[in-house]
């Protein structure tokens, strides 16, 4: 953006890195189906005291002794040690020399197993890994340890199809399908220079010069003349084009150059708005020393057949319009939809209070600002500046956000089951289909990977989710 350009809201979006990228309904980064809840760890993240839960669990002396002499044995008969034959030395070696591997597997094996079985006797279901402690385990002594996890909430969602939604007008207009055209046609324009002697009008394009100096809130003025003048680098530009009478040009330098020669030299001052997308300007004062330099105009392909294959496999101008009519509709159905879907999830989770799983939240957070520092690293943040970041902060900052994310998808779960939203292998495979070809990576590699990384399971899981968002919204909407 140069000094010259207007900006709106969206512009602004565009141009300010931020990690904030979700989308309503599009919640992913948390995944509890599919978990394997075999593995084990001695303390760990902090869990939601309403969602906790608690197991005890001991193993029998003789039972522990059992599977000591098992995995002590698999290391005689692997073990080389010198001075001994393979597989012939003696037990109270290999303890000596293999303590800490046998317990290890023990420990890995047996807490694992016997977790899995405590939970299928008390009938409840993990959603974080379990967090051990009070870990007892020795050879010739019973095995005993507790471990505390996250389960799902209950979810009460008693008049959910009650919320009323609202359907946009998404009728494309005069205005916005001209400025769709415009888009389009831009990059094949072409500016040449106007070689009457004349003054500036709406529509030509101004090529020029300029220096601009910021200019101080307050000045003082003492003997010697200003004491505090700006000490701010000034912003300069050369053979800058800009529109004169333009909707993305300023209005003071439409006022500036309007009637102005080439050759004439201008002085004026910008004030810019608070919310300008250039945050040096944004609501500062710039004084500038302006040289026009020549009038132009831009000028466009013939309007045929012809340039119409140019911008795409296009019979003839007709279809090239018809089409991008028809693009430009959906696109703008689309993201006021969009919008709808996530004024209609913020209503729910607005209206049905529960808790959330911390497990669920973290891994969210996680999500959110992994996008967030990617998107960063694409602005051209560099690595040792990224490590300067006050993470604490940022992964705060980003808690209230996540919250609502992983309740908009609790939401969802419990609505496709209200609704019997499914997700078939067909729709699957032409998601996998379109992740393959936007990759560049093959099918069949790209099914493995997943399949391998519980990532089939993910994709899965998340469409039922937006197909569960779409089915509520023609449901509920009006």
């Amino acid at each position: 953006m140069t000094p010259i350009e207007t900006t709106d809201a969206n512009d602004l979006a565009e141009h300010t890195p931020t990690v904030e990228t979700q989308e309503a309904l599009t919640h992913e980064g948390h995944d509890h189906a599919g978990h394997d809840h075999s593995g084990h760890q001695h303390g760990g993240p902090a869990l939601n005291p309403e969602l906790m839960r608690e197991i005890s669990v001991e193993v029998p002396a003789e039972d522990v002794s059992k599977q000591f002499n098992v995995v002590t044995k698999r290391y005689q008969k692997l073990a080389r040690i010198p001075g001994f034959r393979v597989g012939k030395v003696p037990e109270t070696v290999i303890r000596s020399k293999f303590m800490k591997e046998i317990r290890q597997e023990v420990l890995d094996g047996m807490v694992s197993d016997r977790f899995r079985q405590a939970i299928e006797e008390s009938n409840l279901q993990p959603v974080s890994q379990p967090q051990v402690v009070d870990l007892n385990l020795f050879d010739g002594q019973p095995l005993r340890f507790k471990a505390a996890f996250e389960v799902l909430p209950e979810i009460d969602l008693t008049g959910y199809d009650a919320v009323r939604a609202t359907r946009p007008a998404s009728d494309l207009t005069d205005e916005e399908y001209t400025a769709e055209l415009e888009r389009a046609l831009e990059p094949h324009a072409t500016v040449e220079p106007v070689d009457e002697s004349r003054p500036l009008v709406d529509g030509d394009w101004a090529e020029i010069g300029f220096v601009g100096k910021m200019k101080e809130l307050a000045l003082t003025v003492g003997e010697d003349g200003v004491e505090n003048e700006s000490t701010t680098e000034p912003i300069t530009g050369e053979d800058v084009l800009i529109e004169i009478g333009g909707k993305n040009t300023l209005g003071a330098f439409n006022d500036a150059l309007r009637g102005a020669t080439p050759g004439q030299e201008l002085e004026f001052e910008v004030t810019y708005p608070a919310e300008f997308g250039e945050p040096r300007l944004a609501g500062q004062t710039v004084a500038y020393d302006v040289t026009v330099k020549a009038i132009k105009k831009k000028t466009f392909p013939e309007r045929d057949a012809e340039f119409a294959k140019q911008l795409g496999n296009y019979e003839d101008w007709a279809q090239f319009e018809t089409e991008l009519r028809e693009r430009s509709a959906f696109r703008k159905k689309d993201t006021l939809e969009n919008r709808a879907k996530e004024t209609m999830l913020e209503e729910l989770i607005g209206r049905f209070n529960f808790p959330v799983p911390e497990t669920f939240v973290q891994q969210q957070i996680d999500a959110r600002l992994d996008r967030g520092l990617r998107a960063l690293a694409q602005q051209g943040m560099k690595a040792d500046e990224m490590r300067k970041l006050d993470f604490n902060r940022l992964r705060e900052a980003q808690r209230d956000q996540a919250v609502n994310e992983v309740k908009a998808s609790l939401i969802l779960d419990k609505i496709a089951e209200a609704e019997g939203v499914t997700v078939s292998d067909d729709d699957l495979n032409r998601e996998l289909l379109m992740m393959s070809i936007q990759a560049r990576e093959p099918l069949e590699s790209l099914r493995e990977r997943l399949q391998k990384d519980g990532g089939i399971d993910r994709m899965r899981e998340q469409m039922r989710r937006e197909k569960t968002g779409d089915v509520l919204f023609e449901k509920l909407a009006s």
